[in-house]
């Protein structure tokens, strides 16, 4: 089976919704105060590792464990719909203390800031629906968007502004809501049948 590229571009920005590095540029910038330097190209990578090698083996943790994946994709639907919440309304429900300057690249930065709760329960949402090969793809995706993002963070912090950040997180807080409710709906369908 070929690349799609409707669920290519669909998988990515869930993903990129969900991993909300343009609305983490404060947290990192504030990271880089704290610790110095972060290595951009290292934290990319390790995030990336961490979601590709949980896009194969979540599925079999599950298994192990007892679980089918769609109850896993309306649980991670709640999880988006909790964290879309935190987008558009600008509170904190889940939080994390800063780490040493050593790690800083791959804790907090690359788990569980980029591939955390959130994302890899969107991964394992998405394999319920798209084929693997195409998530991947919108995997590598994001994660050259990711260190983009990180190299340049400063720059861009600069010429959005933080209205223009906060402008950014509340749209796709919504898109993220709405891809939460088409998730949970499609998937307790599945249960239910």
């Amino acid at each position: 089976m070929g690349l799609n590229f409707k669920e290519i571009f669909t998988a990515f920005m869930i993903l990129f919704a969900v991993i909300d590095i343009v609305g983490n540029i404060p947290i990192i910038i504030d990271l880089r105060k704290k610790v110095g330097h972060i290595q951009s190209e290292k934290a990319s990578i390790i995030a990336g590792i961490i979601l590709v090698s949980f896009l194969f083996l979540g599925k079999s943790i599950l298994n192990l464990i007892g679980i089918d994946v769609s109850s896993f994709a309306v649980a991670g639907s709640f999880i988006l719909f909790f964290i879309a919440l935190e987008m558009i309304l600008g509170i904190t429900l889940y939080k994390d203390d800063a780490s040493s300057p050593m790690t800083a690249s791959v804790f907090p930065l690359a788990f569980p800031l980029i591939a955390g709760p959130g994302s890899l329960t969107t991964l394992l949402s998405l394999r319920a629906e798209f084929s693997i090969q195409n998530i991947i793809v919108a995997v590598i995706l994001n994660v050259i968007v990711i260190y983009i993002v990180l190299k340049t963070s400063k720059r861009i912090e600069s010429i959005i502004g933080p209205n223009g950040i906060s402008i950014i997180r509340k749209v796709f807080g919504v898109i993220l809501l709405a891809i939460a409710v088409k998730l949970f709906a499609h998937n307790i369908k599945v249960l239910f049948a």
